[in-house]
């Protein structure tokens, strides 16, 4: 969307990527050229136009090799996984075999009906209703880009040999080209296309570089030298901004710099009240390689540690070794604290290619998470079995995601003591009295949660399925997103009964949720006496200065008003007119 703000300056609105203002000069990437000449060739030519692909798509996989080396030792193997994609599709015989058949029979150069296959592959890609496996024609895009390089003999490494420090602007970035960045050149970038789960965004936010997507005419309207300013926050572009804009965010980058070097003076002191009331501020991850940011922004240990990504973009199931060692080290480098690991959490948007799972028309209602594990042991028990093991190394907690009520934790604990008594006849060690969970996330389970108060160690809310189940709203839907409130009576009279069930059985609650770390509703959590926020590991900062800002009286009087209003707008409101009011 484009907005003319006086004469010259123009305001773009795209779609936040990666928080954070900039501004800098543009740098127009070129558009990949996707035009080669047809030329016929002999039929003795063939074997050197086979011989001329399988050297291409060696080259092409070398390239990616050595991009995933990179991208592991500076951003951590979670995004390095992200090029597994691309070496499946270097291994696509369907796409290689198609390439040689037609070869042979059309007696065309190679380069030219490489481009033909790849423009179908791309075009069946592109009329995918699926939103997620849609965004993997990125994947497609940017193998097929570079292997057509490599037939042509062309290179593209424009972005890591950059001289100037530069906002990039581009129709579309692949993730090769988000790897290839000099990250002390590349000071923000935004695109034309993309979304919030694109590989673009999830670059952005591993590099910390300022970032808007999805823009539309972006690269229609900026030329290279352009200045720009990017609202990561907010996805607003200003292009060739006036004096009083550019002062405005040059303002602004300057206070979000300063606040972030304020805020990290907190890491070491505890999250308390001014009136000595002490929660936990825990760190959400998923790869034990996040652990450095963890521990650089404050956090006192794991209140979520999301283990679907071991089975992810792999063609075999982990192993029970894999899953003990990757815990193992989590634990023995986040001592003396506690890791919360939660079970496999398999479905909604997130699938296994190596299980013939048949798609659902409702996923989000269907066969996953606690479901799955109970229907099939053989992987559930594979995953206990590493968690008790590693149990024997730190302090350990085990939780359940989507229980929907007892007899579920009942099952799902019975499979636990069967475990435990393998570990024992085979003498290994593990921690007898290990914490068992429930994360809290379905209405069934928030309304009966005194019922599981009795039989679970702690509880975990997991407010983003919670908010769209309790107010039936699909949150990734763009038509009917301002229906998704945290803040909706209904929400927030559900989070006081969990806290609430869970505090007359002894039993702590923690959150896991996105809404622990929106600062907006650290005061709403707070007064309702949630015992740990578990947050992203950048959030912990500012969640912990408005604990150590406020005192419990003052937050639980916040909630006394919150409880009393009627519409989720007035609750937030309210709550962020408080925050200002209460922490500087």
């Amino acid at each position: 969307m484009m907005k003319n703000t006086n004469s010259k300056q123009i305001l773009l609105k795209g779609i936040p990527a990666a928080p954070g203002v900039v501004v800098g000069k543009a740098f127009c990437l070129g558009s990949e050229d996707m035009q080669v000449e047809r030329r016929d060739i002999a039929e003795a030519q063939i074997p050197k136009e086979i011989t001329r692909f399988e050297e291409a798509l060696i080259k092409t996989r070398n390239e990616i090799l050595d991009i995933q080396k990179k991208i592991s030792r500076e951003m951590g193997v979670r995004h390095a996984q992200i090029f597994n994609a691309h070496l499946l599709v270097l291994e696509d015989r369907t796409l290689i075999e198609g390439v040689i058949s037609r070869l042979k029979k059309e007696r065309v150069c190679v380069e030219y009906i490489f481009l033909e296959v790849l423009k179908r592959y791309i075009k069946t890609f592109s009329h995918i209703d699926d939103p997620y496996l849609r965004e993997r024609l990125s994947d497609i895009e940017d193998v097929g880009k570079r292997i057509l390089r490599n037939l042509r003999g062309i290179r593209r490494d424009i972005l890591s040999n950059l001289k100037e420090k530069l906002v990039i602007v581009a129709y579309d970035l692949s993730p090769s080209d988000t790897a290839s960045m000099h990250k002390e050149k590349v000071i923000g970038f935004i695109t034309d296309i993309g979304g919030k789960t694109s590989h673009t965004a999830i670059m952005a936010k591993a590099l910390e570089i300022p970032a808007v997507v999805g823009l539309e005419e972006a690269t229609a309207k900026i030329k290279t030298g352009d200045t720009i300013i990017i609202d990561g926050a907010t996805g607003e572009v200003f292009i060739n901004p006036d004096k009083v804009t550019l002062n405005k965010y040059r303002q602004q980058s300057e206070r979000l710099v300063r606040r972030e070097q304020i805020l990290l003076k907190l890491r070491d002191l505890p999250a308390e009240t001014l009136d000595g009331h002490r929660v936990e501020l825990a760190a959400n991850i998923e790869l034990p390689e996040e652990l450095p940011s963890v521990l650089a922004h404050g956090a006192k240990g794991i209140g979520l540690y999301r283990t679907e990504y071991f089975y992810m973009n792999r063609m075999d199931l982990p192993s029970e070794q894999e899953h003990f060692e990757a815990y193992k080290k989590v634990l023995q480098q986040i001592k003396p604290y506690s890791v919360v690991i939660r079970t496999l959490d398999l479905g909604g948007d997130k699938f296994l290619s190596q299980l013939d799972i048949p798609q659902e028309m409702n996923p989000y209602l269907g066969w996953r998470a606690i479901r799955f594990c109970l229907a099939r042991p053989d992987i559930f028990k594979v995953q206990l079995r590493a968690i008790l093991r590693a149990s024997a190394y730190g302090k350990l907690k085990l939780m359940y995601p989507m229980i929907s009520g007892v007899e579920e934790l009942r099952q799902a604990n019975k499979m636990l003591d069967e475990v435990k008594e393998e570990l024992r006849r085979r003498r290994i060690a593990f921690d007898k009295d290990i914490e068992v969970g429930a994360m809290i996330e379905i209405p069934s389970a928030a309304l009966t949660c005194d019922i599981l108060a009795k039989e679970a160690d702690f509880f975990s809310i997991g407010t983003n399925d919670l908010i769209q189940y309790s107010i039936a709203v699909d949150r990734v839907n763009e038509k009917i997103a301002y229906l998704y409130e945290p803040t909706h009576p209904a929400v927030l009279r559900l989070i006081k009964n969990i806290i609430d069930s869970g505090h007359r059985e002894n039993v702590w609650v923690g959150m896991c949720g996105e809404m622990a770390s929106e600062p907006a509703f650290a005061l709403l959590l707070l007064g309702l006496e949630l015992d740990e926020f578990s947050v992203s590991p950048a959030a912990v900062p500012s969640i912990k200065q408005i604990i150590r800002s406020v005192s419990l009286k003052q937050a639980k009087e916040v909630v006394e008003k919150a409880l009393s209003l009627t519409t989720g707008k007035e609750v937030e409101d309210f709550s962020r007119k408080k925050l200002k009011e209460l922490v500087s």
